[in-house]
């Protein structure tokens, strides 16, 4: 009997601990309302107001961005790069697309395209600007833009950023394109600073992840000769 009523005690207890919570919620939102509302009506206009930017600014933004892009990316496969830069007088370029669509998904892969075409045109600050802008989580684009910067730096002869840039681009996207060929370039990289036991583990980490790729069926050359070099 003594604990059914200690039970019965507890539970009055917690009975009265939850009303009392209640009636402060009460009190307190009673008291606040208008400043409850007002949040809440703020809320709403923010919620609204992105979608209604996303609906009636951005994606037509988007769809004439696309457009521009198309004479843009033809000139880029053409190598005609100062065209698909800066455009024709009826097109425009990377350049004016980047400006002009700012916020759109086209001007971002513009980016990429500009610092490929500035580093083929061997501009080289400008290639790692605008590659630096690209942001992509895209498997083949993201690690392309990555090791692009690499393959700048190389051009640059500053061998050790080109090399993490290479590494980076390999850790990216562990698919079996891209991470291989900068796996091969960063390998490459240390046998030009002859250090050949890093290009060597580079090499065996390549066949051992990729064996299948491209570079994974011909690195057997490499291997033996960075061991031989290696010393190994």
């Amino acid at each position: 009997m003594t604990a059914k009523k200690v039970d019965t005690k507890k539970t009055d207890e917690r009975i009265h601990s939850v009303e009392e919570v209640l009636s402060k919620t009460e009190a307190f939102i009673e008291k606040n309302q208008k400043i409850i509302l007002i949040v809440v009506g703020i809320l709403i206009i923010i919620v609204l107001g992105f979608f209604g930017f996303r609906k009636y600014y951005l994606e037509p933004q988007e769809k004439e961005a696309q457009s521009q892009m198309f004479m843009a990316e033809m000139y880029f496969e053409q190598d005609s790069l100062q065209l698909a830069l800066n455009g024709d007088g009826n097109y425009l370029g990377f350049l004016d697309i980047i400006d002009q669509y700012g916020l759109t998904k086209s001007a971002n892969l513009a980016c990429y395209y500009a610092g490929i075409s500035y580093l083929r045109l061997a501009d080289f600050d400008q290639a790692i600007v605008y590659l630096k802008k690209f942001d992509g989580d895209d498997e083949v684009a993201a690690p392309m833009a990555t090791g692009a910067i690499g393959d700048v730096y190389m051009e640059l002869d500053e061998v050790d950023k080109a090399i993490g840039y290479y590494l980076d681009a390999a850790d990216q996207s562990n698919n079996e394109l891209t991470a291989p060929m900068f796996l091969m370039k960063a390998g490459l990289a240390y046998e030009i600073q002859g250090n050949y036991s890093r290009a060597l583990d580079t090499y065996e980490q390549l066949k051992k992840d990729y064996p299948r790729s491209f570079e994974g069926t011909q690195i057997d050359k490499n291997i033996s000769y960075a061991r031989g070099k290696a010393g190994e």
